[in-house]
This record gives C-alpha cells, sequence and structure tokens, in this order.
C-alpha cells in the first residue's frame, strides 16, 4: 500500500536549512511518518526552537546542529554528528540555499562565488560526506532543492540561475553514479513558494504574493508544505525507481501566446 511506502520509521534524515520556511516544513513532515531528523541552520536559537516543536508534535527524535553549509569543516561535522547520534543516514535534503539579486554587470566575483559556494558547493560536501554512509549501507535518498530558475533562468539573477542549474546537473550525474549501491537522487525547482523569510523578501522588493499569485495557472502562490510533500515523496520507497529527475512544484508553466480571460 501507498500508505506503508511512506513509513520511515527507523531511518534518518538530514535537513539543510532545516530551521524555517521548506525545510522545517520537510523536516517536519518526516518526522510526522517516523524519521529521527537531524536540521541544519546557522541560527542556533531559531533551529533549536524548530526542533524542540518538531519533537513536540510528532514525538520522534530531532537533533538541532548549528552548521554554516559553505563551510566545509561544518558540514563535515554535521555528517560525523549525525552518524554518532543515530549510526546512519538514509536521507539527505540538500535545502539550505539562496541569493542576493543583481544585474549581471554589477555581480561582483566574490558575489558570484558566493552564491555558487551557498547552492551548488554545500550540497556537493554533503552529498559526499553522507555519501560515504549510504554507500556502506547500500541503500539512501538525496533530494537537492531547486528553483524554477535554474529551469528557465531569472533576470537579475544569473549568479543564482546558473548554480540552480548546476545543482540539477549534479543531481542527474549523482543518480547516474550512484545508482548501483541503491541510492537515488532527485531534485524539486520551487517556483513561488510563500515561505515566511520568502513573503518578506517579496514586501521590500514592493511584491506582494496576491498579485503574484495571478500569473500563475493555478491562480496563487504555494506552501512550504507543498514542497516538503513533494521533497518526501522522492525520498520515500513510493519512487523507488525514480532517479536523476527534477521536477518543478510551482502551480503551472506560465506560457505565451493568446491573452487569459
Amino acid at each position: 500500500m501507498i500508505t506503508d511506502q511512506l513509513d520511515f520509521t527507523g531511518r534518518v534524515a538530514i535537513v539543510t536549512g532545516g530551521g524555517t520556511g521548506i525545510g522545517f516544513a520537510t523536516a517536519r513532515q518526516f518526522a510526522r511518518l517516523g524519521a529521527a531528523v537531524v536540521i541544519a541552520s546557522r541560527t542556533a536559537d531559531e533551529l533549536e526552537r524548530a526542533a524542540r516543536r518538531i519533537r513536540d508534535e510528532s514525538g520522534s527524535a530531532c537533533l538541532a546542529v548549528p552548521t554554516d553549509v559553505k563551510d566545509e569543516d561544518a558540514v563535515i561535522a554535521l555528517v560525523e554528528r549525525t552518524m554518532a547520534e543515530f549510526g546512519r543516514i538514509d536521507v539527505l535534503v540538500n535545502n539550505a540555499g539562496g541569493t542576493r539579486m543583481g544585474p549581471l554587470e554589477t555581480i561582483p566575483t566574490r558575489g558570484w562565488d558566493s552564491i555558487f559556494e551557498l547552492n551548488v558547493r554545500s550540497a556537493y560536501v554533503a552529498t559526499r560526506e553522507a555519501g560515504k554512509h549510504m554507500m556502506a549501507q547500500r541503500s539512501g535518498a538525496i533530494v537537492n532543492i531547486s528553483s524554477g530558475a535554474g529551469i528557465r533562468g531569472v533576470r537579475g539573477g544569473a549568479h543564482y540561475s546558473a548554480a540552480k542549474s548546476a545543482l540539477q546537473m549534479f543531481t542527474t550525474v549523482t543518480a547516474a553514479e550512484w545508482g548501483k549501491y541503491g541510492i537515488r537522487a532527485n531534485c524539486v525547482a520551487a517556483g513561488a513558494i510563500a515561505s515566511e523569510r520568502v513573503l518578506d523578501a517579496w514586501k521590500v522588493a514592493g511584491l506582494e504574493a496576491e498579485a503574484m499569485g495571478t500569473t500563475i495557472p493555478l491562480r496563487r502562490t504555494g506552501t512550504p508544505e507543498e514542497m516538503a510533500n513533494m521533497i518526501v515523496f522522492f525520498a520515500s520507497d513510493a519512487a523507488s525507481y525514480i532517479t536523476g529527475q527534477t521536477v518543478a512544484v510551482d502551480g503551472g508553466p506560465t506560457l505565451g501566446g493568446i491573452p487569459d480571460a
């Protein structure tokens, strides 16, 4: 039954960027389905509050490990701490990411490199380190979090679009190389997902979620929980024959042509 395939009892999941938004919604969903969860982000107080809430709501173990994913040693320590606490890693969700928008001609080299460190290099290091343990146990699921920018591009985000596109190809190659170990790797590309931080960023930019939703076929923005549903599916046994894929959770395609009524 499909419900049996969504049971994560006895499994361990790492979720980076797990203190807020998509990461928190994902970690909470894994915990509700029986997984022990390790959440990581830079802000220790926020992270511990999130872990406490997950533990209280689900009854599952949730460990908060403050981590700057741009720091290679910190990511290695995150994986080592997970193994020390739980003895295995079944799921890795590389969710931490972000950008600062700006015209291509004004992006400094350091700014370009920083976006790649946050969105691509961090996922590579986490995948490499967690992958060692997944290969040893001959199983595992990796889900990388991309963006519509990685599929279609976005003006003012040349660095971000390029980084997310790179993350998608990294997912493809990981799936091809590590399938022989029983490891699956997939990617979820977020559309206009109205998390708290995204809503704040939209307000700063003078954008309203309701107005943005009018350009989307489903006529609304998405929620972190809707992203979490796709992430958890990819990590579950229900997706046991799916690997190397990027799926957009974006409310549908925006097309040119005859104006919509």
